[in-house]
């Protein structure tokens, strides 16, 4: 690997390298440490994914643009000697808010929150290309696929017609809804936090384009497990305390409904054994909306 970096202009002269392994990438990630004591992150794919990368590049330099705190893209290239692309970009310092959230007070994580959610609007304000199919269509047809592969896969979540019949009554209220950049991993996993503030966000290679509200799925799934005053917080960072509407919750509660099965499908296909884990994950979220009786999680408070 030090013969592949030192070809890097950006990492001339580095000192230090860390793999990191965290994550169900299959890119591999670098700390690299440079001799100036900066340390920079490192990503490295198959050459196959060369024009992915250059595209997600392109994208997130545009994201400058909204001052958005970010882990900014460096530099771009590609080595076919070794049958690899790869991107550098500047390293967040600090720890995922995953681990830290848990030891901070109540209102320190529901403060964390608040920033995370104005720093989502932020990417929010960045529009899809003019060329993109209506994100009703997308949606709907990638919605519907992977209920069908669900029925298929020999596992049955407690009333999963209850829940099916949920959705298609409310497929509608995706029509005419923006298409914008969407994270579309947005949760405390890919935020760094330093110092009991918000540092920025990292993991951006899942991007999309697509309804904004699409992003608050992940807080059913992940986020709210990991500190509801976080979850709260980033509800009320984006809307503003008191403007959350009943369009948001409906939709909200729509999107995390086809996450039960889309989470079934892909920890299947990708991660077998944290099935039982994310099992446990996706029964809490049935919980917190009876099914999908209530739109608003139970959890929540205004």
């Amino acid at each position: 690997m030090e013969s592949v970096i030192e070809q890097i202009p950006s990492l001339s002269g580095f000192t230090d390298i860390k793999e990191l392994h965290k994550g169900f990438s299959d890119e591999r990630k670098f700390i690299v440490s440079l001799q100036n004591g900066k340390q920079l992150l490192l990503r490295i794919a198959g050459i196959e994914k060369y024009e992915a990368k250059k595209e997600e590049f392109s994208v997130l330099q545009n994201l400058k643009l909204y001052n958005v705190k970010y882990s900014e893209p460096l530099e771009l290239g590609v080595m076919e000697d070794v049958n690899v692309c790869y991107m550098v970009l500047h390293f967040l310092e600090g720890e995922d808010a995953e681990q830290l959230l848990p030891v901070y007070t109540e209102e320190e994580q529901y403060r964390i929150g608040l920033e995370a959610g104005k720093e989502l609007r932020k990417m929010h304000m960045y529009s899809a290309p003019l060329h993109m199919v209506s994100w009703h269509l997308r949606q709907l047809e990638k919605c519907q696929r992977y209920v069908d592969v669900y029925k298929q896969c020999g596992i049955s979540i407690k009333n999963d017609e209850q829940i099916i019949d949920f959705l298609e009554e409310n497929y509608q209220y995706m029509e005419h809804r923006p298409n914008v950049f969407q994270h579309d991993d947005f949760h405390p996993s890919n935020l760094i936090v330093k110092d009991k503030q918000y540092v920025g966000a990292i993991d951006f290679q899942r991007y999309d384009w697509g309804d904004p509200y699409f992003e608050f799925r992940k807080i059913a799934l992940f986020s709210r497990g990991v500190s509801i005053p976080f979850s709260i917080g980033q509800i009320h960072g984006y809307f503003g305390v008191g403007n959350i509407s009943e369009e948001f919750w409906r939709l909200y509660s729509l999107y995390t409904a086809m996450d039960i099965f889309s989470t079934v499908v892909w920890t299947l296909k990708v991660a077998p054994h944290t099935f039982d884990k994310m099992l446990d994950r996706l029964y809490l979220i049935l919980e917190d909306h009876d099914y999908f009786k209530r739109i608003t999680p139970f959890w929540y408070r205004a």
